[in-house]
């Protein structure tokens, strides 16, 4: 690895630079966390988790006027996980992203190869670069953006190696997808045009998912995005529908949100709901009623401590997030606050059969965030979950006790090369 690595940058280095552009960049991203109630509530039987996670990247951009080109390599690891002498360790090193993208003309081009796709607020497709280790698919994407207007359109198929080469699909095992929570094929459609004070944004997303019989259940999800300033009040929202098939049963979920910031004098005012479907306890049907951000940065949504879409996936409660988000300098840097009141999406009973409370509990999230010299970022957060009796009995865990999250990252972010 490491001398193909020193063989990429050789070669990149040598390009004639009056023909292309070369921009050799890196990140370092090391964040120290302290969990205690962080994705599901705790209780005192259970010791708070306390490490640093890193990560580091090396990007390598290649530009002229035919195509574009980038490999980024990168590293994941846990502080201290690997001995100070070691001669071997396993699966931390890897691409995160390997594309090329063709312009067969200024506004018309082909992109292929390890990507990140991420649009819109990322709801339901995004990059997840909060995660260290982000979020990459291999596809092809058909590109035309001219003017104030964007259509994508994307397709995937994918194959473990479990049968390398296979000569026949009808080979045994040989058309199985084995790799759990991903896709064995998609092909969608993006369209964005940029309004006066405002956007709109359409996608059709079809999603194929490997049965345990091998054959393929696809999902369909539509979605509308959209937003709009009106006389110094900033108004958006989404709406996205789900149908189709997911292991074989039949599939109606929704998600729909709207939210409207005020600007004042001191900082913007941010108020919102969303509500994400789920099924109710009393529903006996097979139907999937819950709906799925399946490829969103959902960190970015329904609170920093990650109860609901991220890991667990709330089984098929869903949720109702009614929130309040601020930010604002404070002379030596900013900080960022959020409030959420969250309810379930469905009916929920106890294990006596008696309904309960909607009320899931109340989170507040803390990020103060810090711009050093040299482009270097500073964050620090704090987060806490003020459970309620029906967290405790969808979780379990005791919500009476102290649920919080703390964490701590330094971003640096240099070029380390550039042609121009």
């Amino acid at each position: 690895m490491k001398r193909n690595l020193l063989l990429i940058i050789i070669l990149m280095g040598s390009v004639r630079l009056t023909e292309a552009q070369v921009t050799i960049s890196a990140e370092v991203r090391p964040r120290t966390e302290f969990r205690n109630g962080f994705k599901t509530l705790t209780d005192e039987s259970r010791d708070p988790a306390f490490f640093t996670e890193q990560r580091s990247r090396l990007y390598l951009d290649y530009a002229d006027s035919a195509f574009k080109l980038r490999v980024a390599f990168q590293d994941i690891r846990i502080w201290g996980e690997t001995g100070q002498i070691f001669k071997e360790e396993y699966g931390k090193t890897f691409i995160s992203e390997a594309w090329g993208q063709y312009y067969f003309t200024s506004d018309f081009s082909i992109k292929i190869g390890r990507q990140i796709i991420s649009y819109d607020n990322q709801r339901f497709i995004g990059g997840l670069e909060w995660a260290q280790q982000g979020r990459r698919h291999d596809a092809a994407l058909l590109i035309f953006e001219p003017g104030n207007s964007k259509l994508h359109f994307g397709l995937a198929y994918n194959q473990d190696d479990d049968v390398p080469e296979q000569g026949f699909l009808q080979s045994p095992g040989a058309n199985y997808y084995s790799v759990n929570g991903n896709y064995k094929t998609f092909q969608y459609g993006w369209f964005n045009h940029q309004l006066k004070e405002g956007s709109l944004s359409l996608l059709a997303f079809n999603a194929g998912y490997q049965n345990a019989d091998s054959t393929v259940s696809f999902k369909q999800t539509f979605g509308l995005v959209a937003s709009k300033k009106v006389a110094g009040l900033k108004l958006a929202g989404d709406f996205y529908y789900q149908t189709g098939e997911l292991n074989k049963n039949k599939v109606n979920a929704l998600l729909a949100g709207v939210n409207a910031t005020f600007s004042t004098p001191v900082t913007p005012l941010t108020l919102g709901v969303e509500y994400v479907s789920g099924k109710d306890d009393s529903d006996t049907s097979s139907d999937v009623r819950s709906f799925s951000p399946d490829f969103g940065t959902n960190h970015m949504h329904n609170g920093f401590m990650d109860y609901f879409y991220v890991g667990p996936a709330n089984g098929t409660v869903g949720v109702t997030d009614v929130y309040f988000k601020t930010n604002f300098g404070l002379g030596f840097g900013a900080l960022k606050m959020d409030v959420h009141q969250f309810m379930t999406g469905s009916s929920q009973l106890d294990t006596e059969g008696d309904k309960l409370s909607k009320n899931m509990g109340t989170e507040v999230d803390l990020v103060f965030i810090k711009k050093l010299k040299g482009g270097v970022v500073w964050n620090l957060g704090y987060s806490q979950m003020f459970g309620s009796d029906t967290m405790e009995a969808l979780r379990g865990g005791d919500h009476t006790a102290l649920q919080c999250w703390a964490w701590t990252m330094i971003t640096f972010k240099p070029t380390l090369f550039t042609s121009k």
